[in-house]
């Protein structure tokens, strides 16, 4: 069969009612004796019957397919193993193939793809191309060995996860179903909402989306019905058995078969069309669901059709005007040309910082002057941009290289600008827009040059929706920009701008986009042009203004005009933002610079050494230290708690920080003194539990509030946690597990370190705990993330 036909024979079996997956594979297995640490990809080799009798009892519960025991068959997972990517993907179809036969059912075969176990750039280790080759590599495998459809899950990271898809797309054209991980705050571990992930996959074009692992499934149902209605496509929810529990002194999920089942009857009366279970779920559970399920009518959820752009971890809706900050812009600005052409991005992203400061929703990113290469420098911007900023970006490029460059390295939604009528345009870039799910902003200029009256321009905009509805992209995602021209050369221009906006708007019901500064060249006083002419184009339905919003009139227009429009609730943010005496202003020295509590906020890391050169200027290393680098991380630290930063932000304020160490490290060693640490931790990921990202992330941030950390790793066996701890006369040991069943371990090194006689103290963390599991496993602290282990930290060692 080939790709195209699984592909219509996949959808062919969604649309005929609920579609039943199967349940947890490690987890059965390690419930068999599956030796704590071992990759159990290896059993599709050494104990195939074994592997093919899971699959059979999940086809024998009911399972409309089977997921491949391919989720730890990345190249990076099984180094050291002496088995390859294909090698385990082919040993993996021949169990299923076996489980298959034996049976005598027909199911569908997922190839089951789990995250690397790496993070990328900036904050880890990986560049884009290596992780899309990690990808590449496995859907390679899978359409080699003749699976199904793809099935990425427990995914947290949706730069990981859009890396992925999109190296599947490059070499393999199988269904994709994208499932990812979500906390019970209903955002994943790298900060990613319900909005993010159905704006992302839907536009990426894959065949489901939804939700795995996670919280228990009476937590997850709201995320569910949240995604339900933002996204047309099938949604697949495969939750965990509950929350860890103890059993007997094991560690188990609180929530049993036919209880499970319930849950997911309730799933299918909300919409969604794909099931199945997840850690502590077993054949006993999938049965269950089969039988509970099996009359119930799937759900027709409301939608919600609000047009909306995002960054990794914030949405925008386009429900009211949005300002497109202008200023990441080369034109007439030499200073920023010159910094294209020295790859200085700390002078670029401060732009784009100060910017969002100001009030821009959306930044508008164009890198283009001769003699650089524009892909390239754009993929380097985006990059930057993301790692301090969190709103949408619009990639602003007529060179399709660089499009597609921006667009593959923005995670989130973005907007292209620009195409205009021209036919050769659109079938340029059109293509390009629909393969990244983005938005794209339409010129009303073609072949014949810049129209000179109303009609014109709305004649191409109609022309532009609907070459924009050929090539797949919905009319929500056009947006038309009918051109703003220079008042002082062509005045009866202005009105002919304003009518077009006004019947597009109208009569397309399309958002609208205009360049409002332009309006005013070869003017003085330009600000003054540019507000009136920004508040008659806002009354004519200018829904997205490209402007600078460093200009305070300016954005004192926008603001007023969403509370007279009605846009802008009983003016709450107006209120909210002139409530204060005056706005808040950057933090800034003499000179203008930043000073450093407010780099390391923006996590501007580029600019950490200079600023802390002046800190030292006034005060002593030390007292820096004490003074402005610890509070500043306080600070950061509670606005993640409150939901106001995310980890992104989180690691990289905590990277701006070590930036700025370095310097005060010199100046200590200039001095003669020697850095004084606060107290010894030390960090592992217990026995048999070999994942260490979130454990890497608090010790970045433990390090940079000055303490002593000493990470042994990960599968660390308790003899080495108490030999660590004596070596190093630590107060405090901090422990991860990542999965249920090395939970015993952690209770044993927890046993282990309370039986010395010395105070210490045992936080613990990871995504199978909660703080009640934490007690009663002997735990002192429960870290539920780096910002919490750094609290327990200052409690304990001050």
């Amino acid at each position: 069969m080939t790709a195209k036909s699984k592909r219509e024979a996949f959808r062919a079996r969604l649309a005929q009612g609920v579609f039943v997956l199967d349940g947890a594979f490690g987890t059965v297995l390690q419930q068999q004796g599956l030796p704590l640490g071992q990759n159990p990809t290896l059993l599709n080799i050494s104990e195939p019957a074994r592997i093919a009798d899971v699959h059979a009892r999940y086809i024998q519960a009911g399972c409309d397919a089977i997921t491949l025991n391919t989720f730890s068959a990345s190249a990076p997972k099984l180094a050291g193993t002496g088995l390859g990517v294909a090698q385990a993907a082919r040993a993996a179809m021949d169990c299923a193939r076996a489980a298959i036969a034996r049976t005598q059912k027909e199911v569908l075969v997922a190839y089951d793809i789990g995250p690397c176990g790496e993070l990328l750039q900036p904050m880890g280790t990986l560049s884009l191309e290596e992780m899309s080759a990690i990808y590449h590599e496995q859907a390679q495998a899978a359409a080699l060995v003749g699976a199904d459809f793809l099935l990425f899950e427990t995914m947290t990271d949706l730069a990981e996860l859009k890396a992925g898809i999109l190296a599947a797309r490059d070499c393999c054209d199988l269904p994709i179903v994208a499932s990812m991980s979500v906390e019970a705050d209903g955002r994943t571990f790298m900060g990613c909402a319900v909005e993010n992930i159905a704006l992302v996959l839907e536009g990426l074009g894959v065949e489901a989306m939804g939700f795995n692992c996670s919280v228990g499934p009476d937590q997850l149902l709201p995320m569910a019905k949240r995604l339900l209605a933002l996204t047309s496509l099938p949604v697949i929810v495969q939750p965990n058995a509950g929350l860890p529990c103890d059993q007997d002194g094991c560690a188990a999920y609180d929530v049993d078969a036919e209880a499970f089942a319930a849950h997911m009857a309730d799933f299918v009366r909300a919409g969604v069309r794909l099931v199945g279970g997840c850690c502590g779920t077993t054949p006993d559970y999938i049965a269950a669901m089969r039988r509970r399920i099996a009359d119930v009518a799937i759900g027709v959820a409301p939608r919600d059709e609000t047009p909306m752009l995002c960054s990794a971890t914030r949405a925008v809706r386009l429900d009211q005007v949005r300002v497109i900050g202008e200023r990441i812009n080369p034109t007439g600005k030499k200073r920023f040309a010159q910094a294209l052409r020295d790859g200085d991005m700390d002078y670029i992203v401060a732009q784009g910082v100060e910017q969002v400061a100001r009030g821009a929703e959306i930044l508008d990113v164009n890198v283009g002057v001769p003699g650089i290469d524009e892909p390239a420098v754009m993929a380097q911007v985006v990059d930057a941009l993301q790692a301090v900023v969190n709103v949408p970006l619009q990639i602003d490029s007529t060179n399709p290289v660089a499009v597609e460059a921006g667009l593959r390295h923005c995670t989130g939604k973005a907007i292209v600008n620009s195409v205009n009528g021209e036919e050769a345009v659109l079938a340029r870039i059109l293509p390009i827009v629909k393969k990244y799910g983005a938005a794209v902003v339409g010129l009303t200029m073609d072949e014949r040059g810049l129209p000179q009256t109303c009609a014109q321009r709305v004649e191409i905009a109609r022309r532009i929706v609907a070459r924009a509805a050929d090539f797949g992209i919905p009319k929500r995602d056009v947006y038309i920009d009918c051109l703003t021209l220079t008042v002082s050369a062509e005045p009866a221009q202005v009105k002919e701008t304003l009518d077009a906006v006004r019947q597009v708007r109208a009569d397309l019901g399309v958002q609208t986009v205009l360049g409002v500064s332009n309006v005013s060249f070869g003017l003085p006083a330009r600000v003054q042009i540019n507000t009136a002419f920004l508040a008659m184009a806002l009354e004519a339905g200018l829904t997205l203004p490209i402007m600078n919003p460093n200009i305070e009139a300016m954005m004192a227009m926008v603001r007023a005009y969403r509370v007279l429009a009605a846009q802008d609730a009983q003016g709450a943010d107006y209120i909210a933002h002139y409530a204060a005496a005056a706005p808040q202003a950057q933090v800034k020295e003499a000179g203008g610079a930043l000073a450093l509590d407010d780099v390391i906020r923006r996590g501007l890391a580029g600019q950490a050494a200079d600023a802390a050169a002046r800190a030292l200027e006034t005060m002593p290393p030390l007292e820096v230290v004490e003074r402005v680098i610890v509070p500043t991380l306080d600070a950061v630290g509670r606005d993640y708690e409150a939901g106001r930063a995310f980890l992104p932000q989180l690691i990289q304020s905590a990277q701006t920080v070590q930036k700025a160490f370095d310097v005060l490290r010199a100046a200590m060693a200039k001095a003669g003194s020697v850095p004084v640490h606060k107290g010894v931790i030390v960090l592992a990921t217990v026995k048999g539990d070999v994942h260490d990202i979130g454990k890497n992330i608090v010790r970045v941030l433990l390090e940079n509030y000055g303490y002593q950390v000493v990470d042994l790793g990960r599968d660390v066996p308790k003899e080495k946690i108490i030999e660590a701890v004596k070596r190093y006369d630590a107060r405090l040991v901090g422990l991860s597990a990542l999965m249920t069943t090395t939970v015993p371990s952690m209770r044993d090194a927890i046993e282990s370190l309370r039986a010395l006689d010395a105070d210490i103290a045992v936080m613990v963390g990871g995504a199978v705990l909660t703080e009640e599991y934490a007690r009663r496993i002997g735990a002192h602290y429960y870290g539920k993330d780096a910002a919490q282990a750094a609290a327990i930290a200052k409690k304990v060692l001050g």
